[in-house]
């Protein structure tokens, strides 16, 4: 038992340090293979990493009964394009009952991005007789290509409906023009040739292949229920987010190094156990973020900070639990299974109330809040994870190790007590 228990710990130490180490440095594997820092692979949010954040108001009445249903479907179509220009990091959240904020971080071109989301873009084919065949809900996939070698267009595919109403106008009209228009403004204006019964065609006007990109994913995502007005726009420079994030993580290394050598120096092996937890807790929690693909913004790493806190306050109530149950008399290994038992209410009811406002945060905050609250739910149960159940093994494991001493422990035995 007491070799395992020895063998154990060391390679819980190991794995630790070697997590630790990969976390900082990656790993580098075969064939040019690595796996990448955490910190590499955690996503900043736009506070940390820069970029563009808007704020849209809808021009809608905000008594209307439908408004719920028009701005659930606006970020809809706000999200669906955002994926297709690849901003998967992006952040859409609704402000009271009319108003949008989205935040991009990592933006080129923030002016032309802000202006491309709140376009209405509605398609409309129109006839020679300013009657509309058909719109871009009938078309069923857009895509970009090239047509007499260099020519950028937008290729498209109709949904059945919309190849039936298609091939009769086209029937109907052919010799004459068929306009395509965007927003009621006219994109192109092709002449119908021969009847177009398969339900496929392109779209002429862009100038550039970037400009055909554009407009097949309008059409993709399609038009917005509502009118969008650009009320604020602020763009936020990855030099300010650079050191946002540094400042951060420095006062973050000093309070975290702090609360090791307290515990370290305060509590001895107990102390050496709480700190072992501690740097499982900080890794479980990256790599969580990582896993989970969760947005770390400024206030996240706040939220990362604060329950570290609430870990080591776990760990400090569980061991003064254990020290009370000590100089009552009993063995240590008593002492400890007893100060767990007494402590775990208090812990549970503490984490509890707080995983309750962070879930109220979560749900009626915006941006940034959102970051904090995230985070503060994944610290809040890990820390309980390793406070309750990592510590209390890890102690267990340093007990088998027959290392009994009193003053390591930071406890004592009453005057007569037993051993």
């Amino acid at each position: 038992m007491r070799t395992r228990s020895g063998i154990l710990l060391l390679v819980i130490m190991v794995l630790v340090i070697f997590f630790g180490y990969v976390a900082l440095q990656g790993l580098p594997l075969w064939n040019a293979m690595e796996v990448a820092p955490l910190t590499q692979e955690i996503n900043l949010g736009l506070d940390l990493q820069g970029g563009l954040y808007v704020v849209y108001e809808a021009q809608v009445d905000p008594n209307s009964p439908d408004i719920d249903t028009q701005m659930s479907k606006a970020k809809s179509v706000i999200r669906e394009r955002l994926d297709r220009k690849g901003q998967n990091e992006a952040t859409i959240s609704q402000q009271g009952a009319d108003r949008i904020v989205v935040e991009i971080p990592g933006v080129e071109d923030p002016a032309g991005l802000a202006d491309f989301l709140a376009e209405p873009a509605e398609l409309t084919f129109v006839d020679p007789e300013g009657n509309i065949v058909i719109t871009g809900q009938d078309v069923k996939s857009a895509s970009p290509g090239y047509i007499e070698g260099q020519k950028p267009v937008v290729n498209f595919e109709l949904y059945p409906d919309g190849t039936e109403k298609f091939a009769e106008a086209t029937k109907k009209y052919v010799g004459q023009i068929i306009s395509v228009k965007l927003d009621g403004a006219s994109i192109s204006d092709p002449r119908v040739e021969s009847p177009i019964v398969a339900g496929k065609g392109y779209i002429e006007g862009s100038a550039t292949i970037e400009e055909a990109k554009d407009l097949a994913i309008k059409i993709e995502s399609g038009a917005l229920p509502v009118e969008l007005k650009q009320l604020e726009t602020r763009t936020i420079g990855a030099t300010l987010g650079a050191n946002s994030l540094d400042t951060g993580i420095t006062a973050g290394i000093i309070g975290i190094i702090a609360i090791l050598l307290f515990m370290l120096l305060f509590y001895r092996l107990p102390g050496l156990v709480a700190d072992i937890s501690l740097a499982a807790y900080l890794l479980i929690v990256l790599y969580i973020l990582v896993a989970g693909n969760i947005t770390l913004t400024l206030p996240g790493v706040a939220g990362i900070i604060l329950t570290v806190g609430m870990a080591v306050d776990a760990n400090v109530i569980i061991f003064e639990r254990i020290k009370e149950e000590r100089r009552t008399g009993k063995t240590l290994r008593s002492a400890v299974d007893a100060g767990f038992h007494k402590a775990f209410r208090a812990i549970i009811d503490a984490n509890i109330t707080t995983l309750i406002a962070a879930v109220v945060l979560l749900v009626f905050g915006t941006g940034p809040i959102q970051g904090f609250a995230k985070t503060l739910m994944v610290g809040i149960l890990v820390s309980m994870f390793s406070a309750i159940v990592l510590t209390r093994w890890l102690l267990r494991l340093l007990i088998n190790l027959r290392i009994n001493k009193d003053w390591l422990y930071m406890t004592r035995l009453r005057d007569g007590g037993a051993e």
